[in-house]
């Protein structure tokens, strides 16, 4: 049987086999095919679905996102709306996250501004020890 075993794939996919045992146990993959000794053989589509799997991931899909996605797949155009609906859900959490940060990064900053200008103490434990 000709393929790549899971050493190979995880290799060239950038993921660790427990990983691609992971995937293949939530569904993410198909059942991989086996050799007659039992091992998995991975084949180029199945590769590929790896790559999907990132490029999603880096978009921050969920695991759970990224199924509905890959069912998506195989009926592009009359999943179209679904797919768009979903990625827009996507922008606006991550929209919320960046204010969110900003935020925090203000707050940050403004812990820090007060600890380079005091000579005593510790504003940043202060101002962290302060209920809000």
């Amino acid at each position: 049987m000709s393929g790549l075993s899971i050493g190979e794939t995880a290799r060239q996919a950038g993921m660790s086999v427990d990983t691609l045992r992971y995937y293949e146990k939530i569904g993410l993959l198909p059942r991989i095919a086996r050799d007659t000794g039992g091992r998995r053989r991975y084949e180029s589509g199945d590769l590929s679905r790896l790559h999907f799997i990132q490029r999603a991931q880096r978009c921050d899909f969920s695991l759970n996102e990224i199924r509905q996605l890959l069912e998506f797949k195989g009926c592009r155009d009359a999943a179209r709306p679904e797919v768009a609906q979903l990625t827009e859900h996507k922008l606006q959490e991550i929209r919320h996250r960046m204010a969110d940060l900003d935020q925090l990064q203000q707050e940050l900053e403004r812990l820090l501004k007060l600890c380079r200008g005091s000579d005593h103490g510790c504003p940043i434990i202060d101002g962290l020890d302060t209920p809000d």
